[in-house]
């Protein structure tokens, strides 16, 4: 007859819980997610059979304070590496592995409108530099470009500006980093150069962004929008600005803290909660073509 053991939640909560005090962006928060994740545990809501229903019911409570989408207990199917960050980059390699990079379309509409899809992850610049900077040369040659990032739940703030490199004619201050306690921050610009051909910063350029756009595909499409580079077509993203570690603890949990947040120097904000706002509102599944049609109309005149 074969035992099943249970589920034993505190020292998980109690790593977590300590993860979030330690590392937390917002440090007052920090310590209120803390002490709702230790009274939940306290009145048995924490009592299940297996990690995924764990990582389902922790996650809610963890985001249910100010509702930071990076925040959250990950569940991953196969056993992951105690290694900090090893379960995320393990799934990227596989997702990497299985999309050419990053980039699994580039498609020539008609009117020599192109298109580029960058899914399911911007991913490390060192893995996507090579099938980005190819795909971005194949689509400089366009007369207008549709870049799609319906499908793209984030990824590296760094290859974010690699692709804007290739969209803008010069070195362009994106975005800002200001990490945990305010003690540092870090800007991201675009590079001076890049390898391979640029489209450059004056042909017409779209971006199409659906409520599944998260996290780094969300700071792309921003980033563009508040330059004034890029029109931006589809729905609202899903919100999350905050750039975020994970920790490996359980053989299946990953708790993925924030450890800072972006200012734009163009709106001095961020797209956290609010999403980004696209400037022509249409479902994600009609976005194609209306930017095409919109892209048609501008190369027309």
């Amino acid at each position: 007859m074969t035992t099943v053991t249970k589920l034993r939640p505190a020292p998980f909560i109690d790593e977590t819980a300590r993860l979030l005090t330690e590392h937390y962006v917002f440090p007052e928060i920090a310590e209120q997610v803390a002490g709702l994740l230790q009274r939940r545990l306290a009145e048995g809501a924490y009592d299940v059979d297996d990690a995924e229903e764990l990582a389902r019911l922790v996650t809610a409570d963890l985001q249910s304070v100010n509702g930071d989408r990076h925040l959250r207990l990950k569940h991953h199917a196969e056993p992951v590496s105690p290694k900090q960050g090893a379960a995320t980059l393990d799934a990227m390699r596989r997702d990497f592995d299985t999309s050419l990079g990053g980039a699994p379309r580039v498609q020539l509409l008609d009117g020599g409108v192109a298109v580029l899809e960058l899914a399911p992850m911007l991913f490390p610049l060192e893995w996507a530099a090579e099938p980005l900077s190819a795909a971005l040369t194949l689509a400089s040659r366009a007369r207008a470009l549709i870049v799609d990032l319906r499908a793209n739940r984030g990824g590296d703030p760094d290859t974010v500006a690699f692709v804007c490199s290739y969209l803008l004619d010069k070195r362009t201050h994106l975005n800002t980093m200001h990490w945990r306690g305010g003690a540092h921050s870090e800007q991201s610009w675009s590079l001076p150069h890049v390898p391979g051909a640029c489209f450059g910063g004056s042909k017409p350029l779209y971006v199409l962004s659906s409520d599944s756009t998260f996290s780094a595909a969300e700071e792309l499409a921003y980033d563009l929008q508040q330059l004034g580079r890029a029109v931006v077509v589809g729905e609202r993203t899903r919100g999350g600005a905050h750039p975020c570690k994970g920790w490996t603890v359980h053989p299946h949990l990953e708790a993925t803290i924030p450890i800072g947040r972006a200012i734009n120097p163009v709106s001095s904000t961020n797209w956290e909660g609010t999403g980004v706002q696209p400037d022509v509102p249409c479902a994600a599944a009609e976005s194609l073509d209306k930017a095409h049609a919109l892209a048609l109309t501008r190369l027309a005149g």
